[in-house]
């Protein structure tokens, strides 16, 4: 997707990509989506099956990107808004729709 000189891709991740917070591991995925921004660091989206939703705590924050729609946040124990999703992306991510993404989350394959 391109809009005046703001560019997104998305792609299969080529490793796995474990999430661990305070010694749990929160998520482990071979299926991971790699989403590339202009501006933004590359972003790891997991399918929800992969995530320990049973960590996640939902929090009231929303926020909105006029290029992926308005994203959903979770908590974590000690992590406040760690975790969101776009559950209603635009269509030209339509593929990340419900996946999870992790600040910080660890090197892939840890």
């Amino acid at each position: 997707m391109t809009s005046q000189g703001h560019r997104i891709t998305l792609e299969p991740a080529s490793e796995p990509v474990r999430v661990v917070r305070a010694g749990h591991v929160v998520a482990d995925s071979a299926h991971a989506l790699l989403l590339h921004e202009t501006g933004c660091r590359p972003r790891r989206y997991l399918p929800p099956q992969d995530v320990r939703t049973d960590l996640l705590t939902p929090s009231a924050t929303r926020t909105y990107c006029p290029f992926k729609g308005t994203a959903t946040y979770w908590s974590l124990p000690g992590h406040p808004d760690a975790v969101w999703a776009y559950e209603d992306p635009k269509p030209e991510v339509a593929a990340v729709k419900g996946h999870f993404c992790f600040y910080d989350e660890d090197e892939p394959g840890a």
